[in-house]
């Protein structure tokens, strides 16, 4: 199980990205001063920080300098600001990625993943009794073997990595298909129906991504 180390001075943040990501199977420590952050990346040895700018004591950046004086964990900055200089920063001193506050919880953890799977490759990915394999493009489930079409498949991890999770189509067209511009919202309906008819077909039958009247869809498992 992936460890991932918040630190952020909001409580109530804090909290709910590290519920977040536990719910996706992350397990999670929490510190809210930045004088603390060395002796818990040393003790606690996370696979990722998420690490705020703004921190009493010692500020995120300087963290994330002494962290790169010994260690090469993977760092996504949170800020509220939005000024460049705070970026290139941030990316100077060693940052993986960066995002600014308010953030989509579901953008952070999607960030994450991405960022874990380039530090720690591995072809497949298991959880709820499911199996996707990122590299042909096939999800399974027991016995069953699904092979789907490129759209398909981005659309089924992105909901399968972040079940119960409600994506609207906005989100998931920002997310899955902002590189392809010719992707419209109502081709994410398409997606939708052609994954259960490809389900159904191969015998299973549950409900595995559900409609959310008004809100869009969600992988329940």
């Amino acid at each position: 199980m992936n460890k991932i180390l918040i630190v952020e001075d909001d409580k109530d943040i804090a909290d709910i990205v590290s519920r977040f990501f536990q719910a996706n199977e992350f397990a999670t420590a929490i510190i809210h001063d930045g004088k603390d952050v060395i002796s818990k990346v040393k003790s606690f040895q996370p696979n990722l920080i998420v690490l705020d700018i703004a921190l009493p004591s010692k500020n995120g950046l300087s963290c994330c300098q002494d962290i790169r004086a010994f260690s090469n964990v993977p760092i996504i900055m949170l800020t509220a600001k939005t000024e460049e200089m705070d970026k290139i920063s941030g990316f100077d001193l060693g940052a993986d990625d960066y995002i600014c506050k308010p953030f989509s919880a579901p953008e952070l953890v999607m960030r994450a993943k991405n960022i874990l799977k380039r530090f720690y490759p591995k072809a497949e990915i298991k959880t709820f009794g499911w199996k996707i394999n990122e590299i042909n493009n096939i999800v399974c489930y027991q016995n069953t073997s699904i092979e789907l079409t490129d759209g398909e498949f981005r659309i089924f991890k992105l909901l399968y990595s972040s079940a119960r999770e409600i994506f609207s189509r906005e989100q998931i067209l920002k997310l899955v298909f902002d590189d392809d511009k010719e992707i419209s919202d109502r081709a994410i309906d398409s997606h939708i129906k052609n994954i259960r008819k490809r389900l159904k077909n191969d015998g299973i039958n549950k409900v595995v991504i559900e409609s959310v009247y008004g809100a869009g869809y969600r992988f329940v498992h």
